[in-house]
């Protein structure tokens, strides 16, 4: 029986009836015809492009030579130049050949580039064209009659045996390779069930006799292909059935069902009732596929490397002829299944008798355009079927870690419930201590970047940074903490870059709100927000605001403090307002805080670390009462106490002290935090009202710490303070491992911290063992550092190169790590005792910056993807660059973390989002039917996988303004976490049916 054949895109056209006799394999050339044997000498020239035609092109300078009285009458006019063209570095490309006439058919050699990068497979399109010898050639006149060229995309010329077959099978796409010698024949004992005369025609119409449709093993369901059939075929349908079988390595399949279960019995079925209908399944047992409209198919073990192996061997079992013998062997860096060139029918028989079963019809390569270049991915011959819907699953938060006050300021409260409220990206996080529960408000598009409570304390004012695009805009959100109902939304069109600071009235009930603008008129703005009317604004022309505050015995008196600012704004009824400097400019104070005494006194922190005590006089100017030094350098918070209390943080000494107000600020006690903490950012009671001097600290290492003056502090939120880009899931596990570059190893189970390292060095990346007992991090100096995952013990630390170690990963067996450099190049390292001992074993050596690695299923093999998002192929064993990406396309990866590809190529260019969309992050689930994929504008997408097609649906969210660094499902598919930002954001999400 004969094997599966790879076919071209384009059927080959049908053949004129002939006698039945055996066809020449030589035709005559045009020299040896006898004058009576008429036949066209060349095909019709190519239709000229206005594009082909450009003034002072090389071709539009004639010859000095005479010019006949008519053109036509010159025979040199109507001869075209034959030319063939390969591909450079490529000994097995069958070479595209071309018959134009310079100044004719095309008119410069930009012309020609443009169509040879139509016609071959390069990275970057053809740009440079040389001669056999290397030589380059710049004018259509130096491209001779009958001469070969090798057509590149990159200056350098690469010598090789080009135009030898090399034992492979390039033929025309009339022949068939015997299984008994290595010559071309078209002989059958059967009549073809799919014939060449059944091609569908170049317009995509159905011919009467012959149908396209995809077929897919029933029992892998990874495993599928197009086929042209003949539909007027002598040959049984049972028979033909047992052909597509062959086709996806079935053995005695019988029976093909629809989608919908509905058995097919017959050529005459496939013709009328199910004309519609383009995907069917073979089966090899009389039991329809459990298959309904709408529902996926289910997900089946991938192939084994054992399987992907014989479906190779069956594919290149063609036995070589002797005169191939003495040829140069093949490369070994290449699977051999991955010879055949694009566009090409090979047809393989392995018994005496040779006849075509049926054409497999590959799929069209995929082409990208990714920040102005375009990248071609090739597909595999066997992947799952491309849905365009949405996944059945969608995201739906359930952790928030760590808390934000590495870059803001007064972002910690305690609501009434005792749940802690605070924010980080777009999220607002109200966590319960004692049920370990969070609840989560999402209605921001963007970063939250100040918030107050309510009077009442049940209901919030939070105001986001601006993003891109209408939704995205800057404005105010007053929302409940009870039922997490959005109340109202103002400003949408008011704010120019975000809102940087927002306050509640004290006197009316928090009938007013203030606004300040993040733009540099820094505007303030007064709103009654519950009819969302504007009462007046003025610009303040601060250059760096950091807050602001109503008066608490005066609704219209309202207060903002910055850098060599300290402002009064009286708001008059006709809406405009009178200005108090109470710091004269210019002054380097940058003041950071501000309280009230009971009597309306205003205190205020500064940089220095001094506070400062402001009076009213009778006249209604304030004057300075007191100033003292409280702390070394800057104070971040002020909070008074009901009794009067004034308790202030200390960024830099990390000081947290009391200050008794009615007794001339005399201090009371003062404590300080750890130093692995960091220094004070945000102050809050544990119980407001009560005066049991127990708080809750927000630090600038975006810890929340718990304690009271008379006791130390303890901690009650880790998190992480710096970028945050190395993640990696447990093998088999519900945890993960974080590192960044606040030089800490974390690992993370459910909703609680295990443990936290320090290292001595910033990390870029992480990878997980797969016995689970071992962590590997990347540095940003070109270290090595292996943790006990168990312990988090420090284990090794390894010098690699001087370079970031952007990517790492274990292959599946555990016993070789690859380590993908800033440098360009891969470091292979062995290793043994389940993750602990590591020896340096290779190196190779590469261009570009590596962000992205996957190792094969086998372990053979790497792909990786560049900084320029340009994917390059590594052979292990060959220890070299794999050149060739057609070679590499059925390759089984054991994960997927690249970003570009064919099977994920349908993030990119997708018709639902801007094409300007960079994609920084993409990962494969463990079952291969999603992924997911975050991008440099914060947005977190769910697609089907495989994503082939920029029609793909998904279902997103948005809580980042910043790129997603990484995002990873957990192992058994259930969650998945997010990580990015500038302020370290991880967050873990649950999947959840739609």
């Amino acid at each position: 029986m004969a094997a599966a054949a790879v076919a071209a895109a384009e059927p080959p056209p049908a053949p004129e009836p002939t006698p039945a006799a055996e066809p020449d394999p030589h035709p005559p050339s045009d020299e040896e015809r006898e004058p009576g044997d008429w036949r066209p000498s060349r095909p019709a020239s190519p239709p000229q492009r206005p594009d082909d035609i450009s003034e002072g092109s090389e071709a539009t300078v004639r010859p000095n030579r005479p010019e006949p009285t008519s053109r036509y009458a010159n025979l040199n006019y109507w001869k075209a130049r034959r030319v063939t063209f390969y591909r450079n570095g490529d000994p097995f490309h069958p070479g595209v050949e071309f018959r134009f006439k310079p100044g004719r058919d095309l008119a410069s050699m930009d012309a020609l580039l443009d169509r040879l990068s139509e016609r071959l497979e390069l990275p970057r399109g053809a740009r440079f064209i040389f001669g056999m010898d290397g030589d380059r050639k710049y004018r259509l006149e130096e491209l001779e009659d009958g001469a070969s060229y090798v057509v590149s995309s990159y200056k350098t010329f690469k010598a090789a045996s080009y135009g030898k077959k090399n034992g492979m099978w390039y033929g025309g796409t009339s022949g068939v390779v015997s299984g008994t010698g290595g010559g071309w024949s078209r002989a059958g004992t059967r009549k073809q069930s799919v014939a060449e005369s059944d091609a569908p025609p170049p317009g995509g119409g159905k011919p009467a006799s012959g149908r396209v449709i995809r077929i897919i093993n029933n029992m892998d369901h990874s495993i599928q292909c197009r086929v042209l059939l003949n539909l007027r075929t002598t040959q049984p349908f049972e028979e033909v059935l047992e052909d597509l079988g062959q086709v996806l390595k079935m053995s005695g399949a019988k029976r093909m069902y629809t989608i919908t279960g509905q058995e097919v019995r017959s050529f005459s079925q496939l013709r009328n009732e199910f004309a519609d209908v383009e995907t069917f399944y073979l089966g090899s047992v009389i039991v329809a596929p459990a298959l309904t409209p709408g529902v996926s198919a289910p997900i089946l073990p991938i192939e084994s490397p054992i399987r992907r192996s014989r479906s190779r061997a069956n594919v290149a079992a063609a036995p070589a002829s002797e005169d191939m013998r003495g040829r140069r062997a093949r490369s070994k860096s290449r699977p051999r299944v991955l010879y055949a060139p694009e566009g090409e029918i090979v047809r393989n028989s392995v018994s005496s008798t040779d006849y075509t079963l049926l054409e497999v019809l590959k799929e069209e390569p995929i082409r990208v355009t990714i920040r102005g270049l375009r990248r071609t991915f090739y597909p595999p011959i066997h992947h799952a079927p491309i849905d365009n819907s949405p996944p059945e699953k969608k995201m739906q938060l359930d952790w928030v870690y760590g808390y934000r006050g590495a870059d803001s300021r007064r972002n910690l409260w305690v609501l009434p419930t005792g749940e802690l409220l605070y924010y980080v990206a777009a999220v607002a996080v109200m966590y319960d201590r004692d049920e370990e529960s969070q609840r989560h408000y999402t209605g921001h598009t963007e970063d939250i970047q100040c918030m107050e409570l309510h009077p009442s304390r049940e209901l919030v004012a939070s105001g986001q940074r601006a993003g891109r695009g209408r939704r995205a805009q800057a404005h105010v959100r007053i929302w409940s903490t009870d039922t997490l109902q959005t109340l109202h939304v103002f400003g949408m069109a008011e704010f120019e870059a975000g809102v940087a600071a927002v306050a509640f009235s004290q006197l009316n009930g928090g009938s007013y709100v203030l606004a300040v603008d993040a733009g540099r008129e820094s505007i303030l703005s007064v709103w009654q927000w519950q009819w969302g009317h504007l009462l007046g604004k003025v610009a303040t022309l601060q250059e760096e605001l950091t807050g602001a505050a109503f008066h608490p015995l005066d609704d219209n008196l309202l207060i903002t403090h910055g850098k060599g600012h300290l402002t009064f704004w009286n708001r008059r009824k006709d809406g405009f307002f009178e200005r108090t400097d109470i710091i004269k400019p210019p002054s380097r104070t940058h003041v950071t805080a501000l309280q009230f005494e009971q009597d309306g006194d205003v205190v205020t922190a500064d940089s220095d670390g001094f506070i400062t005590i402001y009076s009213v006089d009778s006249d209604g100017a304030y004057f300075v009462r007191m100033e003292f030094e409280a702390h070394i350098k800057g104070i971040s918070s002020l909070v008074m106490l009901s009794e009067g209390t004034l308790i202030s943080g200390g960024e830099k000494d990390r000081k947290i002290a009391a200050w008794d107000s009615l007794q001339n600020y005399k201090r009371i006690t003062e404590t300080k935090l750890p130093e692995s903490a960091g220094g004070v950012r945000s102050i809050y009671p544990q119980r407001p009202g009560r005066n049991d001097g127990n708080l809750y600290v927000g630090t600038t290492r975006n810890n929340i710490m718990e304690g009271s003056l008379q006791r130390r502090f303890n901690q009650v939120l880790f998190g992480h303070y710096k970028q945050l880009i190395g993640l990696a899931v447990h093998p088999d596990d519900e945890m993960f491992a974080t590192a960044g570059h606040d030089k800490n190893i974390a690992l993370w189970k459910g909703h609680k911290l295990v443990f936290a390292t320090q290292v001595g060095y910033e990390c870029v990346s992480l990878a997980w063992h797969p016995g689970g007992g071992a962590l590997a991090a990347g540095s940003t100096e070109g270290h090595l550092v292996v943790l006990n995952a168990d312990a988090g013990a420090h284990v090794a630390t390894l010098r690699v190169c001087g370079s970031p170690l952007n990517t790492l990963q274990y292959n599946s067996a555990g016993d070789t790590l690859a380590i993908g450099s800033q440098n360009g190049s891969i470091y292979l390292f062995r290793v043994s005792r389940d993750g602990f001992s590591y020896k340096k074993s290779n190196k190779i050596r590469g261009a570009q910056p590596l962000v992205q690695l996957d190792w094969s299923l086998d372990g053979n093999y790497l792909q990786t993807v560049t900084a320029d998002y340009d994917l390059a192929f590594w052979d292990i064993k060959a220890l070299s660059p794999e050149k060739s990406p057609i070679a590499m396309k059925d390759v089984k990866w054991s994960t997927y973390n690249s970003t570009v590809g064919f099977l994920v190529s349908g993030m990119w260019n997708n018709r639902f989002y801007p094409m300007t969309t960079l994609i920084s992050t993409a990962s494969r689930s463990a079952a291969h039917d999603l992924l997911i994929s975050g991008d440099t504008d914060g947005y977190l997408r769910l697609f089907r996988y495989p994503c082939a097609s920029p029609k793909a649906e998904y279902n997103e969210t948005k809580v980042y303004s910043g790129a997603l660094y990484c995002a990873r499902f957990l192992f058994n598919d259930r969650c998945m976490v997010s990580a990015g930002g500038q302020d370290a954001a991880l967050m873990l999400w649950e999947l959840v049916d739609d």
